[in-house]
C-alpha cells in the first residue's frame, strides 16, 4: 500500500458516517441554470470567500492539461459561464488554440460541486469594457502593468510598471481596458450537480444539451 503522510487524513469509519446529517438529494430541475444559481446564492451563504471560484481546466497544443482558480462573473442560458483575464497569459493562450474547457465549483461548507463542459469564445469588447470599469482603479493598473504568465526577474520590476501606470492615469475614472485583456464565454453542453452523501453514496444529476434542449439523467455514486 501506498504511504500515507500525516498530512491526509484517513478514511472515515462507520462510526463517522453514522454520525453525520443527511444531506438533502438534488431535486430534479428541469434545466441547470436556475439550480446553479440557487446553489451559488446558497454558497454565499456559507463560503468563506468567493463562492464563484471554480477551477478552469484547458488543454495546450501539446494536449497537455492546465487548470486554475478563476472568478466567474457572469451565468446566464445565452452566454453561459463568463469569466476575464489577459489574453496572452497561458490559459488565454491555450483557449485561443483549443476552444474547448471544462469549470468545476467546489463548496466545501455545502459539500458540493458542480462540473461543467463546453466550447469557449472571448466576450465581445462591450461585455468586457463594462466588467473592466467597475474593477477597483488598483486592478485596472494591474491589467495594464502585468505581462501575465511571463517571466519576472524579480517583484520591483512590476512594482515600478504599476507606478507608471499610475502616472499615466491619474485620473482613475479613465483608465482604458488593455486590448491584451478582455472576457470569455463557456457555452456548456454538459452540467453536473453532485451532493456529498453519507458512506460515499453520492448524489449526481447530470444535464446534456442537445438539439437545442436540456436533457437529465441522475449517476451511479
Amino acid at each position: 500500500m501506498t504511504e500515507k503522510p500525516a498530512a491526509i487524513p484517513s478514511t472515515p469509519s462507520a462510526e463517522a458516517y453514522a454520525e453525520e446529517v443527511d444531506r438533502p438529494l438534488i431535486p430534479d430541475a428541469p434545466e441547470p441554470f436556475a439550480l446553479l444559481e440557487s446553489w451559488l446564492e446558497e454558497a454565499g451563504e456559507t463560503e468563506p470567500n468567493d463562492p464563484n471560484a471554480a477551477a478552469l481546466a484547458t488543454v495546450d497544443g501539446d494536449g497537455v492539461p492546465d487548470v486554475r482558480v478563476v472568478l466567474v462573473r457572469g451565468l446566464s442560458p445565452e452566454q453561459g459561464l463568463t469569466f476575464f483575464t489577459n489574453y496572452q497569459s497561458a490559459k488565454g493562450r491555450q483557449l485561443d488554440g483549443v476552444p474547448q474547457a471544462a469549470l468545476c465549483f467546489h463548496w466545501k461548507s455545502r459539500r458540493r460541486q458542480v462540473r461543467i463542459r463546453g466550447a469557449v469564445c472571448r466576450a465581445s469588447s462591450e461585455v468586457s469594457d463594462t466588467y473592466f470599469n467597475q474593477r477597483a482603479a488598483q486592478s485596472r493598473m494591474a491589467a495594464i502593468a502585468s505581462d501575465q504568465s511571463q517571466p519576472l526577474a524579480e517583484r520591483s520590476i512590476f512594482e515600478s510598471r504599476l507606478d507608471a501606470v499610475a502616472e499615466a492615469y491619474p485620473e482613475t475614472d479613465f483608465i482604458p481596458r488593455p486590448a491584451h485583456w478582455g472576457g470569455y464565454h463557456l457555452k456548456p453542453v454538459q452540467i453536473e450537480f453532485w451532493q456529498d452523501q453519507k458512506f460515499r453514496m453520492h448524489d449526481r444529476l447530470q444535464f446534456c444539451f442537445i438539439n437545442e434542449i436540456w436533457s437529465r439523467t441522475r449517476l451511479y455514486p
